[in-house]
């Protein structure tokens, strides 16, 4: 990319646009087309594409989704499928027809199948069942890699798609009810050093698995990949590395600087055992994440304390 591209990113206000939108300014690029969901409703195909007719974006990145946590994903499975489905195949196709010259398509790891061996690597994709909680979503992520891949084969569109593992940093949420474990964590012992409990509850025994990574280095990964990849899977974007839950939660707890017990609730369901992105294709191309777990959580909880959640 060119610092005279017209960059359009998608989704710039949840976390993942706004850590992409925060590189590009880093890093020069200041022909930036950003529009709130108020501004233009990407499930909408005319709006779409009389937002790309008068604009001509020539590059985008499709960071907007509609997302949320296990029950919302298992609630609401028409609407997941259905705006994301929309979402996705309006923007593809729009890039299409008015000729932009690159298209970066955002997943999720959800696309895997649920007994799929560990690491997850790129080829895993379609050989097993999703995890049922959330298959709308996840089928609808699939399909937007499959068409880029498609629009690339039929058409030579230079659409390429990346799988970013499980993300935490600026702009998360912390809704003790939605938002994932590790901001629920943050959030839960800062509350609880602030009330003077003498305990937490962290749901489940603490053996799971998972990996983590700052939205920043996603960001700066996916401006990598617009620069430096052109083909026709997908890449994985992860730090390659996982933590237990179990000591996930300690290092929280003592990053808050929450002095009770932790109490694992043994009753409460742990999830899936592992969950860690095979990136060996992405440090071969060349990128390497730069933030470590501890000092991102400490970045993030600073953050936080200075804006409250």
């Amino acid at each position: 990319m060119n610092k005279q591209d017209k960059i359009y990113v998608a989704g710039h206000r949840g976390m993942v646009g706004s850590a992409i939108v925060r590189n590009l300014q880093q890093k020069g690029f200041t022909n930036l087309v950003l529009k709130t969901s108020a501004e233009l409703d990407l499930r909408n195909q005319a709006a779409v594409n009389d937002f790309f007719e008068k604009e001509k974006p020539t590059h985008i990145i499709v960071a907007a989704a509609k997302v949320g946590g296990i029950q919302a994903n298992n609630t609401f499975r028409a609407d997941f499928i259905y705006e994301n489905l929309m979402i996705e195949a309006n923007l593809i196709h729009a890039a299409f027809v008015n000729k932009a010259a690159k298209l970066l398509f955002l997943g999720s790891s959800c696309i895997y199948p649920k007994l799929a061996p560990q690491p997850l690597s790129e080829d895993y994709l379609l050989t097993g069942l999703l995890e049922q909680t959330n298959e709308p979503y996840a089928v609808a992520k699939i399909a937007g890699i499959k068409m880029c891949e498609s629009y690339r084969l039929q058409y030579g569109c230079d659409f390429i798609s990346a799988m970013p593992t499980n993300l935490y940093g600026t702009n998360d949420h912390y809704d003790l009810n939605n938002s994932h474990v590790l901001p629920a964590l943050i959030r839960k012992f800062h509350e609880a050093k602030l009330r003077g409990d003498k305990e937490v509850v962290v749901w489940g025994t603490g053996k799971p698995l998972r990996e983590f990574m700052h939205c920043d280095d996603l960001a700066d990964a996916c401006i990598f990949l617009m620069n430096n990849y052109s083909d026709l899977q997908f890449v994985n974007i992860g730090v390659g590395n996982d933590i237990s839950i179990f000591d996930l939660a300690y290092l929280i707890k003592n990053i808050v600087g929450f002095e009770g017990e932790l109490i694992f609730d043994i009753t409460k369901p742990d999830g899936t055992p592992r969950k860690l992105m095979d990136v060996s294709k992405l440090h071969s191309l060349g990128w390497k994440h730069t933030i470590g777990l501890e000092q991102g959580i400490r970045r993030t909880y600073d953050e936080v304390k200075a804006k409250g959640f």
